[in-house]
């Protein structure tokens, strides 16, 4: 833009009245907070009619419009003020995107002096005011009455305007890509540096994948030492208590013999603790072969399974017909394997036993199937800690198991992008939800 010498005033003189026409209630309060701020007389048309109809009354010293309005646009705002022989010399910015170079075709044929970018920069915007304005004057010397027919992108454009509004007008123009260019030239710089730091977090995120693959290596090898060198020393054990329970057969009292029953049992345990946490730990690492998944089938034949081993208690079971889903068939079949034990585990104290499977409402991205009991329930205060390792909320003298059943649920549903969670009431049985992906077609049973 051109270097212009700031006209000064004497203090009595009124401050110039700017009527803006700006159809967004937002961007008519800003302009106007704006222009107020550094002294101007601002008043607000919602649109071009409007602000045609308010020249008469308020006759500004400059009209700032928006170009699309509703009623009457920018342009035709600018034609009629231009085309007017009382406000013919009042100069108009238009407020505008300027997209395509027709806009600045449209500018001149219309008459506007001047061009301002949205969304606008403040300075620029006063910068734009005070060059138009001090500019006023000289327009009035200018001959206004040349004209030009001029062809543009196949279509004849009339022309009438004095060159210093032409040459305003193609400053601004030119001032309005200059600063597009600067804004590109910081969009530019803000996405290299974006980059960077992409690519330093990608150089992480590598680095981690590494450790954590080291870490998988690490863990495979304490895996396969657990099952080596625990196992061994614990083989041991249990064939020496038997040689003992032999050797003493009818030789020991009451409590040497229950001393010994207990070492038996918490052998037995830690076997079961080994296997387990061995399972537990694989289940991370094994690779999922996803399919569709006969859900229905998966559950019917693990009740079948806890149904012989539970032949001599009362349980009623209810199954409700399970759909398709996109899972791994055998981690999938130890989900409810685990959840139908857990169920048939806190329900030992229940006379009668009922044990519920079905479908819940549908959630968004998945199914919901529940497993529900009439079992001992648990405390919701705790219920944080049912998908721990090693975590449990009742005594393991009142119900056997290691802590690790659930939390293999949990790793499972998570691997295929599922979530588990559970309500209960202590005394009144418990609920454990998982959420899973229908197979196509499979949803809306």
């Amino acid at each position: 833009m051109l270097e212009m010498t700031q006209m000064t005033s004497p203090t009595s003189v009124k401050p110039a009245r700017i009527l803006v026409a700006e159809d967004s209630a937002t961007q008519a309060q800003r302009l106007q907070y704006v222009l107020a701020m550094h002294g101007y007389d601002v008043r607000i048309a919602p649109n071009g009619q409007a602000a045609f109809d308010m020249l008469d009354a308020y006759e500004p010293d400059l009209i700032i419009s928006d170009v699309l309005m509703p009623k009457m646009d920018g342009y035709e705002l600018a034609r009629l003020v231009k085309g007017s022989p009382k406000f013919r010399e009042m100069p108009i910015i238009l407020v505008t995107t300027m997209s395509d170079p027709e806009d600045v075709i449209k500018g001149l044929e219309c008459g506007a002096d001047s061009f301002v970018l949205k969304p606008f920069d403040e300075h620029y915007l006063l910068g734009r005011v005070r060059y138009v304005l001090i500019n006023r004057e000289f327009r009035a010397q200018q001959d206004v009455d040349m004209g030009v027919e001029i062809y543009f992108n196949g279509q004849k454009h009339f022309i009438t305007a004095d060159r210093l509004q032409i040459l305003n007008l193609l400053l601004s123009t030119y001032d309005a890509a200059i600063q597009r260019n600067r804004e590109l030239g910081e969009r530019e710089a803000a996405l290299r540096s974006l980059n960077a730091k992409l690519d330093a977090a990608n150089a992480e995120l590598k680095q981690r994948a590494a450790d954590l693959e080291a870490a998988n290596k690490e863990l495979e090898a304490f895996s396969y030492s657990v099952s080596h060198d625990l196992r061994a020393p614990l083989r041991h054990i249990d064939a020496y208590i038997e040689m003992l329970q032999e050797a003493t057969e009818g030789k020991l009292d009451a409590t040497s013999k229950r001393y010994l029953d207990v070492i038996v049992s918490s052998s037995t345990r830690m076997g079961r603790l080994i296997d387990e946490l061995l399972e537990f730990s694989k289940m991370g690492r094994t690779a999922m072969r996803e399919q569709a998944v006969e859900l229905d089938s998966i559950v019917r034949e693990a009740v079948e399974t806890l149904r012989a081993a539970n032949a001599q208690r009362a349980i009623e079971w209810k199954i409700a017909r399970l759909p398709r889903v996109i899972g791994d068939a055998g981690m999938l079949r130890q989900v409810f394997v685990n959840l139908l034990d857990n169920a048939t585990k806190y329900t030992a104290k229940r006379e009668r036993a009922l044990i519920e499977i079905g479908l819940a409402t549908e959630e968004e991205g998945g199914i919901v199937v529940y497993v529900r009991d009439n079992g001992v329930g648990f405390d919701m205060t705790y219920s944080h800690k049912l998908f721990r390792m090693f975590e449990r909320l009742h005594s393991s003298d009142d119900f056997e198991g290691t802590g690790i059943g659930l939390a293999s649920v949990a790793r499972i549903i998570e691997r295929h992008g599922g979530r588990v969670w559970a309500e209960s009431l202590p005394d009144q049985g418990a609920t454990f939800y998982i959420t899973l992906q229908p197979a196509v077609g499979a949803s809306g049973l």
